[in-house]
C-alpha cells in the first residue's frame, strides 16, 4: 500500500517511489490511451466500409425498404429477431446483424400482444442506439413478449428526399405492422429524440395506425426553456435563422453533413467533450476500452440529409415551432394537429438534459390543451415522467435508465391504455420489500396544466422567438434568391466530398487509424505494455493530485461555458426583446394572443354537448359496464392509480366468467366510456349502478371486485373505505 512515513529520509524515499511508480503507470496509460484511439479510428473506417449498419446487438430482418417506394426515402423497417451465438461476444464494431431465411433464430413473440415500433433519431448519427445493449428498449420489449420492429435509415438520402417522404414512408411501415398483427391492438410506437417528433407527426396524421406513443427526450416545443439554463434554443437566433443550414447544405452539394449536428451537440458541454470523456478513458484505460469503442462506433457514424430536409427541420420544427402551434404542413392537406392522438401519450424527459429540457418535451401540452378538462373531453391520456439528473443520451443509452424508467414504461404500456382520460405523472419508486428483485412501484398521479407550466419560469420569454422566426424566414428567402445560386455554381462533387472528409469530427478518427503509418509504433508499444502492465494504487499521492487537477480543469471549462452561455443569452435578448426590431419585422412582439369570443363560445358549446352525451349514457349497459364502472371508481378514489390496482383489475377481468368474454377492443371501449361517465358526474354515475346491475347475486360479485381493487396494495385508504360503504348502500348490500 502507498503510504508516506513520518521519517524525513523515509518520506523522501517513499515520495520518489510513489513518483517512479506513478510515472511508469502514466506512461503505460498514455500508450494504451492512444492505442484505443487507434482502434476507434480503425472501427470508424471499418464501419464506413460496411455501409454503416445499425449498431444493434440484436439480429434483424429488413421487411420493408422505403428506397423502393414510389416516393423513395432512405429508411427501412426491420423485424428484430433477438441475439445469437458468437455475435454476443465482445463489442460490435458496427457489425451488420441483418439476417435472412433460415438464419432467423431466437424469436419469442406473443402474437396477441401489441407489437412495438422503435424510431431512433436521425440527428447526425446512425440508427441502433435504442438496441445497442441487452438492457435497452428493444431488450425489454422482447422480454415482455412483444414483436419488435425497428425503423432504421441509411447513410445517404435519396435524391430529392423531403421530410414529407420520410413521414409517408413511416406511415407505410405502420400499415405493414398493423397488417402483420390483425388480432392485436394497434402498435406501440417509441420515438427517441428527433424520432419523437417524427412519431408525434405520424400518430397525429394517422391515429388509426398508432397505438400508445412514447416520446423520449423529444423536442416538440423548441422555444421553451428556463432562462440561464437552456442555451441551445438561442443558437438559431444568434446565427440569423435557417439560412446558415442552407449555406452548409449548398457547400455539401445539396447534402447536409450530420457531423455538423454532432459537433454542435459536443459544443454544448466542452468540459465533457474536451476533457472528461478522454480523461475518463485515460484514467480507466484497463477497463473502459470496450464501452468506449462501442459508444464511439455510434457517435462517430455520421449520416447525411438533403438540404430540403434540414431546412424543414430547422425552419418549421425548431425556429418556427410550427408543430406545437398546429401550423406544420409537410404535404398537401391540413396542418398536423396533436389533438388527434387517439391513444395514450407517454413523455419521458430529464431535468439534466441540456438538449431537450423538460420544458421543450412538455410545453406542447398547454399549447395544445388549455385545460385538463379539454384533455378529458377528447378522451386523451397523457402521462409524463421526469428524471432529475440524467443527460440527453442517457435517456436512450444508460443501463440505469433502461433498467428502471424504460423497463417500467414498456411494462406498463398496456395498463396505461386503460387509465381514465386525463393528465398524469408517472412516479417510479423502488419497492423496499422487493429491492433485491430490482422491482419498482409505479403510481399514476393526476396532474393539472399548472403542474406542467411549473417546470418553466414563464412563457413570456417565448415571444422573442416569434421575431426570430420572422427574421429567419426573411434571411432564408434572401439567401436562397441571391446567394444560393452563386454558392451552388462554385461547388463540385469533389469539393463537397473533400469538405466532408476534412470535417474535424472525421479527421480526429481517420488520422489516428492504421491508415496513418505513424500509428504503427503505438500499436507495437501497446502490445508490449499489456504484457508488462503495472497499474498504480489509487492511494498514490500523485494519482490523487492527477484527479484533483482533472477536477480543476473541468471546473474551468464549466466556468468558461457558463460565461459563454450567459453572454449568448444576453445578446439574444438584446437583439430580439427589442420593440424596434419587432416594429421593423412586424412580429407583434409583446401582444399576447387571446382566444376570440367565437372560439370561447364554440368551446363552451362543445363542453355542454360532451356533458349531455355522457349523461345520456349513464344508464346504458349491464353487468360488464356496471362492474367496470365500480372498478374504475375504486382505482382512482385517492386521486392516484397504482400499478398494483391496474394489475388486479386485469386479473379480475381474466378471472370473471362474464368479463373475460370481452375482446381487448370491447374492453378498452367500455373502460373509456365508463371513465368519461364517472368524470362527467361521479355521484350520478354511482347512483345509476342499480340500473346496470339488477340481481343481488351480481351486485355481491361486483362489490367483491371493488373490494379486491381497494386492497390491491394491501392497504385501505380513508377515501377507499368511504367509497366502498357508499357503493354498498347504493346497491342495497349494507
Amino acid at each position: 500500500m502507498d503510504t508516506v512515513s513520518a521519517n524525513p529520509m523515509s518520506s523522501t524515499v517513499d515520495l520518489l517511489t510513489h513518483a517512479s511508480r506513478y510515472m511508469f503507470d502514466a506512461s503505460q496509460r498514455s500508450v494504451l490511451f492512444w492505442d484505443v484511439l487507434r482502434k476507434r479510428g480503425n472501427n470508424y473506417r471499418e464501419h464506413l466500409e460496411k455501409g454503416q449498419p445499425p449498431v444493434l446487438i440484436f439480429d434483424y430482418e429488413i421487411i420493408c425498404d422505403a428506397r423502393t417506394f414510389e416516393k423513395p426515402a432512405n429508411y427501412a423497417l426491420a423485424l428484430i429477431h433477438g441475439k445469437r451465438g458468437a455475435r454476443e461476444q465482445g463489442f460490435t464494431g458496427g457489425a451488420d446483424r441483418r439476417v435472412t431465411g433460415d438464419e432467423k433464430k431466437g424469436d419469442h413473440r406473443d402474437p396477441s400482444r401489441r407489437p412495438m415500433v422503435i424510431i431512433d433519431p436521425r440527428a447526425g448519427h446512425g440508427p441502433g442506439i435504442g438496441g445497442s445493449k441487452e438492457a435497452s428498449e428493444i431488450g425489454h420489449a422482447l422480454a415482455n413478449g412483444h414483436s419488435v420492429y425497428f425503423v432504421l435509415f441509411f447513410t445517404e438520402p435519396m435524391p430529392g428526399q423531403t421530410l414529407a417522404d420520410v413521414k409517408n414512408a413511416e406511415i407505410l411501415f405502420l400499415e405493414e405492422v398493423v397488417k402483420r398483427h390483425p388480432k392485436a391492438l394497434r402498435p406501440v410506437v417509441i420515438g427517441n429524440c428527433q424520432g419523437g417528433w417524427a412519431t408525434a407527426i405520424v400518430a397525429a396524421e394517422r391515429p388509426d395506425l398508432a397505438g400508445p406513443i412514447v416520446l423520449n427526450g423529444a423536442p416538440l416545443s423548441y422555444w421553451s426553456g428556463v432562462g440561464g439554463t437552456n442555451p441551445m434554443r438561442y443558437k438559431g437566433g444568434l446565427v440569423g435563422g435557417v439560412w446558415i443550414n442552407d449555406f452548409v447544405s449548398d457547400l455539401g452539394g445539396g447534402l447536409f453533413d450530420g457531423a455538423n449536428l454532432v459537433m454542435s451537440m459536443e459544443g454544448l458541454n466542452p468540459g465533457h467533450t474536451c476533457w472528461s470523456k478522454p480523461y475518463n478513458l485515460y484514467k480507466n484505460v484497463d477497463t473502459e476500452e470496450e464501452r468506449f469503442l462501442d459508444f464511439e462506433t455510434w457517435w462517430g457514424g455520421f449520416f447525411l440529409m438533403t438540404g430540403d430536409e434540414i431546412h424543414t427541420i430547422v425552419a418549421d420544427l425548431f425556429v418556427g415551432n410550427h408543430l406545437a402551434q398546429g401550423q406544420l404542413t409537410l404535404d398537401e392537406g391540413p396542418p398536423i394537429d396533436l389533438r388527434r392522438f387517439s391513444d395514450p401519450v407517454v413523455v419521458f424527459a430529464s431535468s439534466g438534459d441540456n438538449i431537450t429540457p423538460p420544458q421543450q418535451a412538455l410545453n406542447w401540452i398547454p399549447m395544445v390543451y388549455k385545460s385538463v378538462d379539454e384533455i378529458k373531453q377528447r378522451g386523451q391520456v397523457i402521462v409524463y415522467v421526469i428524471h432529475p439528473t440524467i443527460g440527453h443520451l442517457g435517456i436512450f443509452v444508460a443501463s440505469s435508465i433502461a433498467g428502471k424508467e424504460q423497463k417500467e414504461i414498456i411494462g406498463s404500456v398496456e395498463m396505461i391504455n386503460f387509465l381514465s382520460p386525463g393528465l398524469y405523472e408517472m412516479e417510479i419508486v423502488e419497492a423496499p420489500s422487493e429491492a433485491w428483485l430490482n422491482d419498482y412501484k409505479v403510481t399514476f398521479l393526476e396532474r393539472t396544466i399548472e403542474d406542467i407550466l411549473a417546470y418553466d419560469d414563464g412563457v413570456e420569454d417565448e415571444q422573442a422567438f416569434e421575431l426570430v422566426a420572422s427574421i429567419s424566414e426573411r434571411n432564408g428567402a434572401f439567401y436562397s434568391t441571391w446567394l444560393s445560386p452563386l454558392v451552388r455554381a462554385m461547388v463540385t462533387p469533389l469539393s463537397a466530398e473533400w469538405l466532408r472528409e476534412m470535417h474535424p469530427m472525421r479527421l480526429q478518427r481517420s488520422l489516428f487509424s492504421d491508415q496513418n503509418p505513424m500509428m504503427k509504433p503505438v500499436k507495437d508499444a501497446a502490445e508490449l505494455v499489456r504484457r508488462v502492465r503495472r497499474p498504480v494504487s489509487e492511494e498514490n499521492p500523485f494519482v490523487q493530485a492527477e484527479r484533483a487537477l482533472s477536477e480543476m480543469v473541468v471546473a474551468a471549462f464549466d466556468w468558461g461555458q457558463a460565461l459563454s452561455d450567459m453572454k449568448q443569452e444576453k445578446v439574444f435578448h438584446a437583439l430580439y426583446d427589442n420593440p424596434v426590431m419587432a416594429w421593423l419585422y412586424g412580429s407583434g412582439l409583446g401582444l399576447p394572443i387571446e382566444e376570440s369570443r367565437a372560439t370561447r363560445e364554440k368551446k363552451t358549446r362543445e363542453t355542454s354537448l360532451d356533458r349531455l352525451l355522457w349523461l345520456g349514457k349513464i344508464e346504458e349497459g349491464g353487468y360488464p359496464e356496471g362492474a367496470i364502472r365500480m372498478i374504475i371508481a375504486m382505482a382512482s378514489a385517492d386521486g392516484a392509480v397504482d400499478e398494483a390496482e391496474m394489475a388486479m383489475g386485469s386479473r379480475i377481468v381474466k378471472a370473471s366468467r362474464r368479463l373475460k368474454r370481452l375482446t381487448a377492443r370491447e374492453l378498452h371501449k367500455i373502460v373509456k366510456e365508463q371513465s368519461r361517465i364517472l368524470q362527467t358526474d361521479f355521484d350520478k354515475a354511482l347512483h345509476a349502478l342499480p340500473v346496470l346491475i339488477e340481481g343481488k347475486s351480481d351486485r355481491k360479485k361486483a362489490m367483491k371486485l371493488a373490494n379486491d381493487i381497494a386492497l390491491a396494495d394491501h392497504s385501505l385508504a380513508k377515501e377507499e373505505s368511504r367509497l366502498l360503504a357508499k357503493m354498498k348502500k347504493i346497491l342495497d348490500l349494507s
